[in-house]
């Protein structure tokens, strides 16, 4: 069979799975197996498929209609430009969270300074940041050990110098530590979200994933330790679900942020909120 045909039979098969992006996740899957990029498969498409090459096809393919993440499968997704390993231990890099990035390089603006990212898992929003602001000094922070080797190797392989990786509990390995921006993605679905059983949430690890207080424990948590490790006019940034920036803002608010505001992604949905800490 050629490789065009057994890509339009494999997304045919995605389609009837479930996936909403089968022809994508079928040149994805088939170009990690032949090692080339897309560009390369619509070029020689016309080529026969080797059997090794349908075979090991067809492992991934299955596991893909069981609902497998691509990104689990192949092990890497790109980010911010950045291609950052993955593993099943830490959530797969959303281009929603590209609004948080966005946000935090507005604040920072050209100068240097110091940016912690609490929860980093891969170190997608640690190593966007710091590819973009070398000058910066750049702290991502995870609890789990195997997050922080993922990051720690993420960093190596793209060679981003100034992002370092730690294990903390949030705060709690940072002493009297402060920063000029602080950014989280923070675990904020309630346990009972229709969410939690689609796609490919399904394979994340639920305690990055879901908080107490209907999500918004660790968001309340992070708004109150937060001022204790920004430097005065330093900011604090939060990724949140679509329907939690009034509540995200009035936390902020009610902690004595300054110039509350929330920011939306590409749909249009609030997805980030952010507040100044003014020292007082």
């Amino acid at each position: 069979m050629r490789l065009d045909a057994l890509l339009v039979e494999s997304a045919a098969r995605l389609a009837v799975a479930g996936s909403t992006t089968p022809r994508l996740d079928a040149e994805v899957l088939l170009c990690h197996v032949l090692c080339v990029d897309r560009t390369w498969l619509y070029t020689w498409g016309d080529r026969a498929a080797e059997a090794a090459v349908v075979a090991g096809f067809e492992a991934l393919l299955v596991r893909r209609e069981a609902g497998e993440p691509v990104a689990y499968l192949t092990g890497e997704r790109e980010f911010w430009g950045l291609s950052l390993a993955t593993e099943p231990s830490t959530l797969i890099p959303r281009p929603d969270t590209e609004t948080l990035v966005e946000a935090a390089l507005e604040k920072a603006g050209k100068t240097a300074g110091r940016l912690l990212d609490l929860g980093t898992g891969t170190g997608a929003i640690t190593l966007a940041f710091a590819s973009e602001r070398p000058g910066w000094t750049v702290l991502g922070v995870d609890l789990r050990p195997e997050a922080v080797a993922l990051a720690e190797r993420n960093a190596a392989r793209l060679g981003i110098v100034n992002a370092a990786f730690r294990q903390s509990d949030w705060f709690a390995a940072l002493a009297e530590e402060r920063f000029g921006l602080i950014v989280s993605n923070p675990p904020y679905l309630a346990d009972d979200d229709p969410h939690l059983a689609r796609g490919d949430v399904r394979f994340e690890p639920v305690s990055a994933l879901v908080a107490r207080e209907g999500g918004l424990a660790d968001l309340h948590h992070l708004v109150r330790a937060a001022c204790e490790h920004l430097t005065p006019g330093g900011w604090l940034l939060l990724e949140h679900g679509a329907e939690q920036g009034a509540a995200v803002r009035q936390a902020l608010g009610d902690a004595r942020y300054q110039s509350v505001a929330s920011r939306c992604d590409l749909a249009g949905h609030e997805r980030v909120s952010l507040g100044c800490w003014s020292g007082r």
